[in-house]
């Protein structure tokens, strides 16, 4: 088949996006129908007259077939142009379902976040930016799962949370993450143990040697305090919340290792007293996690933003 131009028409093979006009082109012809004029159509679409010209133009060597006939006293569709835009208008209707359920989509989406958090992190750090959350999205339900660093990639991994925050040494298997703050574990005792008197550093055959209150094995900061001691840590007491820990030390049980930032106020309070180790690697990196290749997106990516803000 020629088009108006003598040139050759579509085949009909290949791509639909390559043999049918875009939504802007449709929705042009349908202003030129509605206002017959090709510069009234180019004013209510927000652009030039030049530039609807050719949109048109081109939709017509598109399509192999001449769709408007332009004179001084305006702009009239052909026959082929009439039976074309009955077309575009089903198809612009289409389209604008297609934008209504994807809205839907979007809205019920960011109605909820789930987060899951390792113990520290959702102790000390997201209670500040999920406040600052709900000043962006007061709409938004937000649900937390507190648990060790495992647990968080496993909730992620079956799609039980938007969005982890872990504490480990390193990102757990089938997540992508990024650093969004630094920790340091320090050993920690009650002011009547003997080590809050000592002025020489533990050293670390000293600190692995020495019972220990600490996390779960699978907690981030246990991961780190094993890679630090070869695994050769002596917990007579696991418990499985930061709070429990310092709760424990505090009472007296024995020295416990934990995260700096949950131990600020009673290092202040004179109820726990840290105490200095050398040779010892305790420093980490705190992560936000999610499942590998699905960049957080509505809420997620709002709370991701505000924990680097």
């Amino acid at each position: 088949m020629s088009n108006a131009d003598g040139g050759a028409g579509p085949s009909g093979a290949g791509s639909l996006a390559h043999r049918v006009p875009d939504l802007g082109a449709l929705e042009l012809l349908l202003a030129v129908a509605r206002v017959g004029s090709l510069g009234g159509a180019a004013r209510e679409m927000g652009i030039t007259q030049p530039a609807a010209s050719s949109r048109i133009r081109s939709m017509e060597r598109q399509l192999g077939v001449a769709l408007v006939d332009r004179s001084p006293r305006g702009s009239r569709l052909t026959d082929a142009g009439a039976l074309v835009t009955d077309w575009a208008r089903r198809i612009v209707e289409a389209a604008e379902a297609f934008d209504v359920g994807a809205q839907a989509l979007r809205d019920r989406r960011d109605s909820r976040l789930r987060v899951a958090a390792s113990m520290t992190i959702a102790e000390y750090l997201l209670p500040g930016w999920l406040l600052a959350l709900r000043a962006q999205r007061p709409d938004t339900a937000v649900s937390l799962h507190a648990g060790n660093s495992t647990v968080v990639a496993q909730r992620l991994l079956a799609d039980e949370a938007d969005l982890g925050f872990v504490e480990g040494l390193s990102v757990p298997t089938g997540l992508d993450s990024v650093v969004i703050a630094h920790d340091r574990l320090i050993v920690v005792t009650a002011p009547g143990h003997a080590w809050a008197r000592r002025r020489r550093a533990l050293a670390a055959d000293e600190l692995a040697s020495t019972p220990l209150i600490l996390r779960e094995k699978g907690s981030g900061t246990r991961q780190v305090l094993d890679a630090a001691l070869g695994g050769l840590a002596r917990p007579p007491i696991e418990l499985s919340s930061t709070t429990a820990v310092k709760a424990a030390a505090v009472s007296g049980a024995g020295p416990a290792v934990l995260s700096e930032l949950a131990v600020g106020e009673e290092l202040g309070m004179r109820r726990l007293v840290s105490v200095p180790v050398e040779g010892v690697a305790l420093a980490r990196d705190l992560r936000a996690v999610w499942p590998t290749g699905h960049r957080p997106t509505g809420p997620a990516r709002d709370l991701l933003s505000l924990t680097r803000g």
